[in-house]
Parts: structure tokens; C-alpha cells; sequence
């Protein structure tokens, strides 16, 4: 069973996200709560929890200090960022650890479902050995990371849609996106929420739902072959998450487009 960490220091709040993450996914993953960055590194010592969703600024040990921690030894897990600081300058902090997502508390659900949905698809699906240890930053390369983001430059949008559309199938991470693009990973968040009111992992999310109603409706491809074909390889966990998504299975989704289906 998959394991996902919370850490928050604010009891309500921890305990509304511990809620909704019982609720939603209790049956699948196995759901462990910190206070705080020190709880954190005790707890994942332990447990070792394949996704971590952390409080950026918390006492003792903060969110972004345990991360840190753990990626020395842990390429593999997701980062899932809540902060209740909406300034780039605050999140910049966090480009050496490779989060998944950056959510600004109170977190939107539809965000935050998405955003543990594709944590969840790494950890079954994805190879860690595929991706390189990262580097233990230093003073100095951690004061290249908070240089200031380009004043007046903007890129279109459509670079990121077209960017979206050509690799949407593949296991495409905020860093690949934003390292593509020139920006630290917390920039690129924010400017994409700026640009489509949505998160990067929401909005790839959407997408490929999109694609997989396209290919009901215009193919014969089984409904694991489009699963997979749309980023996918396991088909009970894409049906999962396209119900959740989209509020009915994919087979109901086909059978409502066949032409007289009431």
C-alpha cells in the first residue's frame, strides 16, 4: 500500500487535509500526519512514504528544510508544496527539490485530488532508477537559485500548450517543463496558474482526459490502449482517476457517445 505523508502545523487546517485525503483515497494509501519538518524526517525514516505533501514554512523544522533532507537520499518520492505565501520570492526556495506541485493554502480540492492523483501514477508506474540522484546544493549554488525572475518577460502561452501537446503521454514533471523554458520550477508554477487559472499538474490532467474522450469517440482502441496511450500504463488506476475526474467510468463515457445510446 502506498503511503502519503501530511505535515502541517496549523491543527485545523492539517486535520481538514487529513479528512479529505481519508476520504478520498483511504482504501488505496495509507495516510501518516507530522506537526512539523522534524516529524517529517522521523516519519519518513520509519515509513518511508512514497508522497510527501508539506507546509512549506513550518517550526522547528520547516517543510522545504525536510525535503531538502530527503532528497539526498530519495529522487523517487513526490513533493507535493502548501504554502499560505502567495510571492514567487518565498517558493524560490524550493527549485533544488523538485516538487511535484506548488498549492497555495487554502488549497483548491480539485487541485490538490489532481495533483496526489499524478503523485500516485509515479509511484506505481514510474522507474526510479530512471531518474539521477540530485545534487546536495551548496551556499553558493543555493544563492543561484534565488537570482530574480525576468522582470517583463512573458512567454506565450501556447508555448506551453504546444509543449503540453507534444509530450502530454509521457511522465513530463513541473522541473522538465520549466527547465525547458529557461525557469525555476516555483516561476513556471506561478506564471502557469497566471496564464490558465489552473496548476500544471491540473491542467495536464484535463488534457489527457481530453485526449483519452477523443479516442473513444473516434477509435477502436480498447480502453487500455488508450490509457495508455495518454500516459496511463495500468488500466484500473486510469479509470479511477477519469471517474474521478470526469465523474463516470470510461466505458460509460464510450457507451453515451455511441449514436442512439440514451
Amino acid at each position: 500500500m502506498l503511503k502519503i505523508l501530511i505535515a502541517d502545523d496549523e491543527v485545523i487546517e492539517r486535520l481538514v487535509l487529513e479528512k479529505k485525503l481519508r476520504r478520498l483515497y483511504g482504501s488505496d494509501c495509507a495516510i501518516l500526519v507530522a506537526q512539523n519538518g522534524r516529524e517529517v524526517l522521523e516519519i519518513y525514516r520509519q515509513e518511508h512514504p512514497q508522497i510527501l505533501i508539506l507546509d512549506i514554512e513550518m517550526p522547528v523544522t520547516t517543510g522545504l528544510e525536510a525535503a531538502r533532507a530527503i532528497r539526498r537520499t530519495d529522487s523517487a518520492c513526490s513533493i507535493i508544496f502548501l504554502t499560505a505565501f502567495d510571492e514567487f520570492a518565498y517558493a524560490k526556495a524550493a527549485i533544488s527539490v523538485h516538487a511535484l506541485d506548488y498549492l497555495l493554502k487554502p488549497c483548491d480540492e480539485y487541485e490538490l485530488v489532481n495533483a496526489v492523483d499524478e503523485a500516485i501514477r509515479l509511484a506505481r508506474f514510474r522507474d526510479p532508477s530512471a531518474d539521477s540522484e540530485p545534487e546536495d546544493k551548496g551556499p553558493e549554488d543555493a544563492a543561484q537559485d534565488l537570482t530574480e525572475e525576468p522582470a517583463e518577460e512573458e512567454r506565450p502561452r501556447e508555448e506551453f500548450r504546444a509543449y503540453i501537446a507534444e509530450h502530454y503521454m509521457e511522465d513530463i514533471a513541473v522541473k522538465d517543463i520549466a527547465g525547458y523554458f529557461g525557469y525555476s520550477e516555483a516561476y513556471f508554477c506561478k506564471r502557469f496558474k497566471q496564464y490558465f487559472g489552473h496548476s500544471f499538474v491540473t491542467y495536464l490532467t484535463d488534457y489527457r482526459m481530453q485526449k483519452a474522450e477523443e479516442l473513444m469517440r473516434t477509435s477502436r482502441l480498447t480502453i487500455k490502449q488508450i490509457g495508455k496511450a495518454v500516459g496511463y500504463p495500468e488500466p484500473n488506476y486510469f479509470t479511477k482517476v477519469f471517474r474521478r475526474v470526469r465523474g463516470v467510468s470510461p466505458s460509460e463515457f464510450r457507451e453515451s457517445q455511441t449514436p442512439g445510446a440514451q
